[in-house]
């Protein structure tokens, strides 16, 4: 891998902070998105079902003391 000078590595990062950059990589999103989709139905896929992504877990019992 080629290594860039310092400057070069400070502009790009700061060109990742700016709003230009996350409207840009939301559209390219949007159009890796939307051509997934156009394969997938043309493939004969279905949608796949939503999933739990996480689970809430009870409180602790009150039993338990706590220090």
């Amino acid at each position: 891998m080629y290594m860039y000078s310092n400057e070069l590595e400070e502009a790009f990062s700061n060109f990742l902070d700016r709003h230009e950059y996350d409207e840009a990589e939301a559209a390219l999103f949007s159009v890796v998105r939307l051509a997934f989709v156009a394969g997938w139905r043309a493939a004969g896929g279905t949608p796949p079902q939503a999933e739990r992504i996480y689970e809430l877990l009870p409180p602790p019992s009150q039993k338990e003391e706590r220090p």
